[in-house]
């Protein structure tokens, strides 16, 4: 990788003023503005520190390739990382979303180990990107798309983190709630001064506001320095986990003595193939968004073989995560005599002792740390990368990640999504048909196409050898990226709506939509640049 150390091409703030005949004395000259818009700009601007790649609106500090005093990342941060990740409410669920479906226990668990040992090697090796070249996935996205439509999966990328941030603040608010109820019982005869349309109540909003005014300052831990956020959030959560579990296994005396692993698969034949292969791409998509931007975390990543712990460590903690929450939820079937899949809705049914109430806030307080570390890792800082990339000049890591949280948890208002949204979490879920053709065109532009080599300086050049066309576009990859996604639009609109008729091929097609997208995009982009080469891009890069 080439040097990056080289002065900004930006203008000295310092001027010249003559003090008299022959003489000169360098002095700051201070700006002047003509008018208020001028200043509140020059206030909002991030400061462009030395070393940036480009001057301007092309680059800051945050967007520039990440200096080697700043490559603090270990394997062991991954680990972590990874453990961040996997801990959280709504991983419990992997396997019961599975088991609804009429799936044995023992198939969920090969399913969601197989989906997201598969997920982890597309995930590990488009993050060989960053961990070679320090960049995150916003720059990373011109070498294939061309310096201006990577402007466009960019924000395609941004939609869906903002979304899911919002989302899983509300899931976080519900934690804190469990809480209140625990310390304070009578939290639950608190007056709903709110009416039906709100599609929440007073208790929900207290709890709502106290969650993110809990979260809010860990919003300015800039990216690199989370690794400790992530460590310590995963050995904390690990015991209420376990704790949850030990409460499960010796409550019912060993654990695996309830329903859940007593009933086996109710499909069979084509059924339970066409279910299986829809389960694993299901997995395949619940981190298939990191699997286009984890550049962001592997950018600061000291040696690029400290990322291939990925391999091991994904398949892993997911899958014992699911087997966990089974036998959480299968032994609250047996307690409480219904089945409950949501690990909350547990640790509420412990309010009605002391003891329970001790447990429950515990419990639920892990919880709250654990949903905050999940949606910081896997949302927020993908968002505020494409926030930084889209406005370098006024946005860094750090103010997109408050901006970020504001749209998520506020403008998006997700309490009305919940409530009264079910097409559109649909199509949230389904979101990702559009992300893994990004992830094929990006896996096959760096290892076939560019040889696993990209000139640096050009992806922060607007009319460097990334540009291809005036239009600052490759239609290569716009293709590629369109074959992978088109055809999956019938399924995806009946899954929102069914009463959009198909046919049964078209849903099963749609059912191996994520396997689909990224490798029909993998090779139809890697065969038009064999066909038609782009000369600037193919040039030997001495």
């Amino acid at each position: 990788m080439e040097s990056f150390n080289e002065k900004s091409d930006s203008p000295s703030a310092g001027g010249t003023v003559d003090v008299a005949a022959g003489s000169s004395l360098e002095v700051d000259a201070a700006p002047v503005y003509s008018n208020w818009l001028e200043r509140l700009k020059a206030a909002l601007q991030v400061e462009q520190q030395p070393g940036t790649f480009a001057p301007g609106r092309w680059s800051n500090a945050d967007l520039d390739p990440t200096p080697p005093e700043q490559q603090t990342w270990t394997t062991m941060n991954f680990i972590f990382y990874w453990l961040n990740d996997a801990i959280a409410p709504g991983n419990l669920r992997l396997g019961s979303s599975l088991y609804t479906v009429g799936l044995s226990w023992q198939l969920c668990l090969v399913i969601i180990a197989l989906g997201h040992f598969l997920m982890a090697i597309g995930l590990t090796l488009n993050g060989a990107v960053g961990s070679r070249f320090h960049i995150p996935y916003t720059i990373q996205s011109r070498a294939s798309f061309g310096i201006y439509f990577s402007f466009v999966v960019v924000v395609i990328r941004m939609v869906v983190a903002a979304f899911w941030y919002g989302i899983n603040t509300y899931t976080g608010a519900q934690c804190v709630h469990v809480i209140l109820v625990a310390l304070w019982p009578q939290f639950t005869n608190l007056h709903n001064a709110l009416p039906a349309s709100a599609n929440t109540t007073t208790q929900m909003m207290v709890s709502y506001i106290i969650y993110f005014l809990f979260v809010l300052p860990f919003h300015w831990i800039h990216p690199r320095r989370l690794r400790w956020f992530f460590a310590i959030k995963s050995l904390l959560c690990l015991p209420a986990i376990f704790g949850i579990l030990i409460w499960a296994c010796v409550t019912t005396g060993n654990g695996v003595d309830n329903p859940v692993f007593h009933r086996g698969s109710i499909l069979h034949g084509s059924e339970l193939g066409w279910a299986f292969m829809s389960g694993l791409n299901a997995m395949l998509g619940n981190y298939g968004t990191l699997a286009v931007n984890i550049n962001d975390f592997t950018r600061y990543a000291r040696r690029e073989r400290q990322t291939w712990v990925q391999f091991v460590i994904i398949p892993t903690s997911f899958m014992l995560m699911a087997l966990f929450g089974l036998i959480i939820v299968g032994s609250a079937e047996r307690i409480y005599g219904e089945l409950q899949w949501d690990v909350l809705s547990i640790m509420n049914s412990w309010n009605n002792t002391t003891k329970g109430r001790v447990g429950a806030v515990f419990a639920a307080g892990a919880m709250v740390l654990a949903q905050m570390g999940t949606n910081l890792g896997a949302n927020c800082v993908s968002a505020a990368n494409d926030l930084n990339a889209m406005f370098p000049r006024y946005i860094n890591l750090r103010r997109g990640s408050f901006l970020i949280a504001f749209i998520g948890a506020w403008a998006l208002t997700p309490w009305n999504i919940l409530a009264s949204a079910d097409a559109l979490l649909t199509f949230m879920d389904g979101y990702v048909v559009w992300l893994a053709p990004i992830t094929g065109v990006l896996l096959a532009d760096f290892y076939l196409v560019h040889n696993q080599f990209y000139k640096t300086r050009d992806l922060y050049d607007p009319k460097g050898r990334y540009r291809y066309n005036r239009f600052g576009t490759n239609w290569r990859a716009v293709v590629a990226w369109t074959v992978g996604w088109m055809p999956l639009l019938a399924g995806l609109a009946n899954s929102i709506n069914s009463a959009n008729k198909i046919t049964v091929g078209t849903e099963h097609f749609y059912s191996l939509g994520y396997m689909y997208g990224m490798s029909v995009s993998f090779v139809v982009y890697t065969g038009l640049n064999y066909a038609f080469p782009a000369n600037l891009t193919m040039a030997s890069d001495d």
